[in-house]
């Protein structure tokens, strides 16, 4: 609770940059598994798809993601992470890392390493209780 109040105060010195949340979720989820489906977004997440339709077509409005082929031959159009989007991204975990860092900044390395190895686990323990296991964004594809 104490991070997330951190980084919103931090946000607000570029609050217009920033993606609001379910885009950063949405380009997250697609970063690390290559273009998607709206149903297959509406799964991942356990949203009803026209929640998902709604979310995606405001990224594809500002040209953050954008409609593709489904390179693996299905009918469904995939969404793709715009060069755009992709840039947006990896400011926002830019941005993410760097208040993270400001607030370990004088934890040891094995510390900092403790954490990631708590955190890591315990996204996994979440995921498994839902039943929404996916790779993380290093362990997945890139396409």
């Amino acid at each position: 609770m104490l991070l997330s109040r951190h980084q919103v105060m931090a946000r607000r010195e570029r609050e217009s940059e920033r993606l609001e949340r379910s885009a950063y979720l949405l380009l997250s989820r697609i970063d690390a598994q290559g273009p998607m489906s709206i149903g297959q977004l509406a799964e991942a997440f356990g949203l009803d798809t026209s929640t998902v339709n709604r979310q995606t077509a405001a990224l594809l409005r500002v040209g953050l993601a954008e409609r593709v082929p489904d390179p693996d031959g299905g009918m469904a159009r995939k969404l793709r992470i715009t060069e755009e989007g992709g840039r947006r991204l990896a400011a926002d975990r830019d941005f993410n890392r760097s208040c993270l860092a400001r607030v370990v900044a004088d934890w040891s390395a094995d510390e900092v390493r403790e954490l990631e190895d708590v955190l890591v686990r315990l996204n996994r323990s979440v995921e498994a209780l839902e039943g929404r296991l996916w790779p993380r964004a290093e362990d997945a594809p890139k396409s």
